[in-house]
């Protein structure tokens, strides 16, 4: 058993795929459109063969408070602490909002931890 792909809503579609390109290679299919639903996607397909799903809709006010289970971070691992260490001084350098580290973590992890454009959490590490 694998995970298939994780699926989430975001308000600006195109900004998030810029984002993940530009950040973590991602590389998107085409823009899927549905306009009797108001919906629109991309899965962006990583080397490792993971799949995120960008999805939004028309109809639903982003801004308003839900009451719903989450997940708690995305985990992207680049491989060395090198890698997290040029990433998370990318990502501070073009103004994204570094949360923690780079620090090695009580249970042995090399992380550094960033919310992407949307406020989601995405974690770095080896």
């Amino acid at each position: 058993m694998k995970i298939e792909h994780i699926a989430v809503w975001v308000k600006d579609l195109e900004r998030m795929k810029h984002f993940y390109e530009t950040y973590l290679e991602a590389q998107a299919n085409a823009l899927y459109h549905n306009p009797l639903k108001g919906f629109s996607s991309y899965f962006l397909h990583f080397k490792s063969g993971a799949r995120l799903e960008l999805m939004h809709r028309t109809d639903i006010d982003h801004d308003a408070p839900r009451d719903r289970f989450g997940y708690a971070h995305i985990a992207f691992s680049l491989g060395s602490r090198f890698a997290v260490d040029q990433l998370t001084a990318r990502l501070e350098e073009d103004g994204y909002n570094r949360i923690d580290g780079p620090r090695l973590t009580g249970d042995g992890y090399y992380e550094s931890v960033f919310l992407d454009p949307e406020g989601l959490t995405i974690e770095l590490t080896v």
